[in-house]
C-alpha cells in the first residue's frame, strides 16, 4: 500500500468500527434505559427493531444513490446525521424522541455502510490488496461488535447509559474533518446520474426488506404462529419477488437482472448470510448460557465475548493469506467448516462453571472461522464488477449483512423456546441447557449447509 492508500484505509476503517460498536452497544444498556425512560418490558426490543428498519431496509437504496450521486457525498452526509442523531438519542428524555433517534441512526447506517465499503473497495485494486484492505475490514468490524458489548456495560456502570449515544458524536466529528482532504470523490458525483433512479424498484425492495425485518422481529417477541408477523414475512416476499419482475423491465434498474444472475453474487451473499446470521444467534445462545445456566453478571458475559473477538480479528488478518493460498471459494468453505466445528463442541457444555474453558476455545476458533468466511464472502460478492457499479454490490452485501443479523436471532429464539416449552418450561438450568443444545445443534447445521451450498455453487476457483 501507498502511504495515502494506508490513511485512507484507516479514516474508512474507523467508520466502519464505530458503526460496528453502534450495533451492539446498546444491548447490555436496555434494561437500564428502559427503566430510566419508562419503556414497558416487552417494548425494549424496539430500540433494536427502530435500527434493524432502517439500517437493513435502505441499505441496497443507498449503496445505488452512492453510485449515482457520489460515495464521498453520501458517507459524509450520512456520517453528519449519524453525529445528530446520536446526538438526539442520548439527550432523549421520552421513548418516543429514543426510538425515532434509532431509526435516524439506522439509516444513516444504511448510507455509510455500502458507501464506505465502495471508496474501500476502489480505493485498492481487485486481488492482494483488495483482500487485505476487506480482511482489515472485517476484523475491525468483529472487534467493534465486540467491543460494543463491553463498552456498553462499562459506559452503563461508570457513567450513564447516555453515553452508549454520545460516543459516536466525537468519533463521526473527527472522519467528516479528515475525510474531505484524503478520499477522492467517485466518477459519478458530477449528477452525471441524476434521473436514473429506479422508483419503483426502490420502493419495492425497500418496502420488502422492512416488512421482512418486522416480521422476523414480530415472530421472535410473539412466536411464528403470530398472524402479524406471518403477515409481514408474507408481504416482504411478495414485494420481493415483484422487486424481480420490476427490474426485469426497468430501463435503468437499481439492481440490474445480470448481476443479480452471477453466481459470485448470488451463492456469495448467500454464503454471507448464514455466516452472519449463525454467529451473531450464537452469541445469543451463549449469553442465555452464561447468564441463566452459568449465573454470570452481563458485564462480565460481555467480558467473555471478548475472546471471540480476539478470534475474529486473528481471522480477519489472516484470511487474505488464506485466500491467496486456497482461492477465495475454498477459504470461504475452510471458513464455515472451522465454524460448524466449533460450533458444534458447544453441544458438549454443561452446568458446571468449569465449562467454561471450552466455551472459549469453542468461541475463539469459532470466531477466526466465521471471520475468514465473512472476509471471503466479501470478496466473492464484490469482485468481478466494474467500479462504477462497487457501491451496488457493497450495498447489495450491506443488506445481506443486515438482514442475517436481524434473521438469525428470532429464529434461534424459536427454537430454544419450543425446546424449553416441550421440556416443562420455567428458568430451571438443566432446562435452559436443553433449549441452548437444540438451538446451537441447528445452527451447526445451518451452517454446513451453508458450506455445502458454497462449495457446490462456487466451482470457479477464484482469488
Amino acid at each position: 500500500m501507498t502511504g495515502r492508500q494506508r490513511i485512507v484505509l484507516v479514516v474508512l476503517l474507523a467508520a466502519q468500527f464505530m458503526l460496528a460498536v453502534d450495533f451492539s452497544i446498546l444491548n447490555v444498556a436496555l434494561p437500564v434505559i428502559g427503566r430510566g425512560l419508562g419503556f414497558p418490558l416487552g417494548g425494549l426490543q424496539w430500540i433494536v427493531t427502530a435500527f434493524a428498519l432502517g439500517a437493513a431496509g435502505f441499505s441496497l437504496l443507498f449503496g445505488r444513490v452512492a453510485d449515482l450521486y457520489g460515495r464521498r457525498r453520501v458517507f459524509l452526509l450520512g456520517l453528519g446525521v449519524l453525529a445528530a442523531a446520536s446526538l438526539v438519542g442520548g439527550l432523549a428524555t421520552t421513548p418516543a424522541v429514543l426510538l425515532a433517534a434509532r431509526v435516524v441512526q439506522g439509516l444513516a447506517t444504511a448510507a455509510v455502510t455500502p458507501a464506505g465499503l465502495a471508496l474501500l473497495t476502489t480505493a485498492f485494486p481487485e486481488g492482494p490488496l483488495r483482500e487485505r484492505a476487506l480482511g482489515l475490514n472485517g476484523a475491525l468490524m468483529s472487534a467493534g461488535f465486540t467491543s460494543g458489548a463491553v463498552l456498553g456495560g462499562l459506559l452503563t456502570d461508570l457513567l450513564s447509559w447516555r453515553w452508549a449515544f454520545f460516543v459516536n458524536v466525537p468519533v463521526a466529528l473527527a472522519v467528516l474533518l479528515v475525510a474531505p482532504r484524503l478520499i477522492p470523490e467517485s466518477a459519478a458525483a458530477a449528477g452525471a446520474g441524476r434521473g436514473r433512479m429506479d422508483l419503483p424498484g426502490a420502493a419495492t425492495v425497500t418496502g420488502g426488506l422492512l416488512a421482512l425485518v418486522y416480521g422476523l422481529t414480530a415472530a421472535g417477541e410473539h412466536g411464528w404462529g403470530d398472524p402479524l408477523a406471518l403477515g409481514a414475512l408474507a408481504v416482504g416476499a411478495l414485494l420481493l419477488v415483484a422487486f424481480w419482475f420490476v427490474e426485469r423491465a426497468a430501463a435503468h434498474p437499481l439492481v440490474p437482472v445480470r448481476v443479480l444472475r452471477r453466481r459470485t453474487v448470488v451463492w456469495g451473499n448467500a454464503a454471507g448470510l448464514v455466516a452472519f446470521a449463525t454467529e451473531t444467534s450464537l452469541v445469543f445462545l451463549m449469553t442465555l448460557y452464561l447468564q441463566r445456566v452459568l449465573g454470570y453478571s452481563a458485564l462480565a458475559t460481555g467480558l467473555a465475548f471478548g475472546v471471540l473477538g480476539a478470534g475474529t480479528v486473528l481471522g480477519g488478518i489472516h484470511a487474505p493469506r488464506v485466500i491467496r493460498r486456497l482461492g477465495t471459494r475454498n477459504a470461504l468453505v475452510t471458513g464455515l467448516l472451522v465454524q460448524a466445528a466449533a460450533t458444534a463442541a458447544l453441544l458438549l457444555l454443561g452446568t458446571g462453571h468449569g465449562w467454561l474453558t471450552l466455551l472459549l476455545a469453542a468461541t475463539f476458533v469459532g470466531g477466526v472461522g466465521n471471520m475468514l468466511a465473512i472476509v471471503g464472502f466479501m470478496v466473492t460478492a464484490t469482485s468481478g464488477l466494474p467500479d462504477h457499479e462497487q457501491g451496488l454490490a457493497t450495498g447489495v452485501a450491506t443488506m445481506t449483512q443486515q438482514v442475517g443479523i436481524t434473521l438469525g436471532t428470532p429464529v434461534m429464539s424459536a427454537v430454544f423456546t419450543a425446546r424449553t416449552a416441550a421440556l416443562g418450561g420455567g428458568t430451571a438450568a438443566a432446562t435452559v441447557l436443553g433449549g441452548v443444545d437444540l438451538a446451537v445443534l441447528v445452527n451447526t447445521a445451518l451452517v454446513l449447509v451453508g458450506a455445502v451450498a458454497a462449495a457446490v455453487f462456487l466451482r470457479r476457483r477464484s482469488g
